[in-house]
């Protein structure tokens, strides 16, 4: 829940001035620092209805374990490995009937490699613990595997650079539903020709999330990132969150 309170006197009659696009928490940014290589190999797999491989990192969760399930019930060749922000997981998870085992940070590079080898097409998709976001995208860049990173939190600027710096590709955002992504993406358009809109005004931000979630809602980040464009001051200390089943 936003709300913006109006202040006791009102707002500049100053014309806004227009500025380029905004950076920082917003709808889903497609980062590549190369040009598509499809192979007419490639091309004819897939229009001829061939799945490709996906990994899912972070099967131990909630959105993992989401994002797997619904892959394998759409025809997806889901890897049977998993990266984990722990160590010392010696576990397996089934999920459909694959049996998906886990592996704990230090042997990420050795397994993902291995993965490269055998799946060439792999397509990475990141759930994991905002404390693994900048190193998991530093292995997928060095690797030169495909990315969608869906875990909030970490370095963004610093992801941001790791991907444009890299030969790579990747999806990045802190929301994947279709309907806030849409909401984000006019909430960016206002905010870039509206700029300072809501000088004077204070926002206060009150953003639900699932429970066991380590860091405040990328969502909720993302839309307050628009506010302080249209000019409102905002703390982000001050988010009152509260945790849904």
């Amino acid at each position: 829940m936003l709300s913006l309170r109006a202040p006791p006197r009102t707002l500049s009659a100053s014309p806004w001035r227009r500025r380029g696009r905004l950076d920082g928490f917003a709808a889903p940014r497609c980062v590549s620092a190369a040009p598509p290589a499809t192979t007419l190999e490639t091309a004819t797999a897939r229009s001829a209805g061939v799945s490709f491989p996906i990994l899912v990192n972070g099967c131990t969760g909630k959105m993992g374990v989401s994002v797997a399930e619904a892959a394998t019930s759409r025809g997806l060749h889901l890897v049977p490995v998993s990266f984990s922000s722990r160590e010392n997981l010696d576990k397996t998870i089934q999920v459909g009937d694959t049996d998906v085992e886990i592996y704990g940070p230090s042997a990420r590079e050795d397994v993902l490699s291995s993965v490269i080898d055998e799946y060439p097409d792999v397509v990475v998709v990141d759930y994991t613990a905002p404390d693994s976001v900048n190193s998991n995208a530093e292995l997928y860049c060095k690797l030169g595997v495909p990315f969608v990173m869906g875990t909030t939190g970490g370095d963004q600027q610093l992801l941001y650079k790791s991907v444009q710096d890299s030969e790579n590709y990747a999806l990045i955002s802190p929301q994947m539903g279709k309907q806030v992504v849409a909401f984000l993406a006019a909430m960016e358009t206002i905010a870039e020709q509206f700029p300072g809109a809501f000088s004077g005004y204070r926002l206060e931000v009150l953003e639900s999330h699932q429970a066991g979630k380590l860091d405040t809602s990328g969502t909720a980040k993302a839309v307050i990132a628009c506010f302080e464009k249209l000019g409102a001051v905002f703390d982000m200390e001050r988010v009152s969150s509260y945790s849904c089943a």
